[in-house]
C-alpha cells in the first residue's frame, strides 16, 4: 500500500468518526445506565475546532512507496500530530461513563489495572493509533478481568491528561469506579 493511500485511509477514518460501537449513530445503551454519570461520546473529546487534515493542506499527494523518505517523513508528521491531539479542557474532572474496547497495558494475576480505552475495534494493536484525544488511559485501581478488544462501559472521573505507551499516547486520563461489559441495546 502506498503512503499516500495509508493516510488517505487513517484520515477517513478520523474524518467519518469512530466507528464499531462508539460511532454517533449506534451509540450504545447499557442495561442499566450508571448513576451520576454523564453518557459520554466519543466526538466530545474532540475539539470542534480541531482539523486533523490542517497540517496535510498543500501537501504533495502523490502516490509512492512506504519506503519512499518523503513517504516517511509525511507519516512521522502524521504520527507527532496526533500525539499532540489536542484535548477538551471542559472534560477536566467531569464524572462520565463511555463505552470503549479495550487495550490491556498493565495485567497482575489475570486483572487489568491499567489500560487503553478506544473508539474501534483494532485501534493500537494495529499500526498507528488514533489521535490522542481518541484514546483514554484508564487505571482500575481494583483491577478487572478482561481481554484485549473486549467492549466495556467505564464509569469514572476524567482529566485531561497525555500520557505516554507502547501502544499509542493518550489524551485524557481515567479513574475507573466501575467498568462493566458492554450491553448492546435491545432492539424491537
Amino acid at each position: 500500500m502506498t503512503c499516500f493511500r495509508s493516510i488517505g485511509l487513517l484520515l477517513a477514518a478520523l474524518l467519518v468518526g469512530p466507528g464499531g460501537i462508539a460511532a454517533e449513530a449506534t451509540a450504545p445503551q447499557a442495561a442499566n445506565p450508571a448513576k451520576g454519570y454523564r453518557d459520554l461520546k466519543w466526538s466530545e473529546l474532540v475539539p470542534a475546532d480541531w482539523d486533523p487534515t490542517r497540517a496535510f493542506k498543500g501537501s504533495d499527494a502523490a502516490p509512492r512507496s512506504d519506503a519512499d523518505p518523503r513517504s516517511q517523513a509525511m507519516m512521522q508528521q502524521l504520527r507527532d500530530a496526533w500525539d499532540a491531539a489536542p484535548t477538551v479542557a471542559a472534560l477536566d474532572n467531569s464524572r462520565v461513563r463511555m463505552p470503549g474496547y479495550v487495550v490491556p497495558l498493565e495485567e497482575s494475576g489475570g486483572e487489568l489495572r491499567e489500560f487503553l480505552l478506544v473508539p474501534y475495534f483494532g485501534a493500537c494493536i494495529h499500526t498507528p493509533p488514533p489521535p490522542a484525544n481518541q484514546i483514554v488511559f484508564v487505571v482500575a485501581p481494583k483491577g478487572v478481568r478482561f481481554r484485549a478488544m473486549d467492549t466495556v462501559w467505564v464509569s469514572g472521573k476524567l482529566s485531561a491528561a497525555r500520557q505516554g505507551s507502547a501502544m499509542g499516547t493518550s489524551g485524557y486520563r481515567l479513574e475507573a469506579a466501575a467498568v462493566e461489559p458492554y450491553v448492546a441495546p435491545v432492539r424491537r
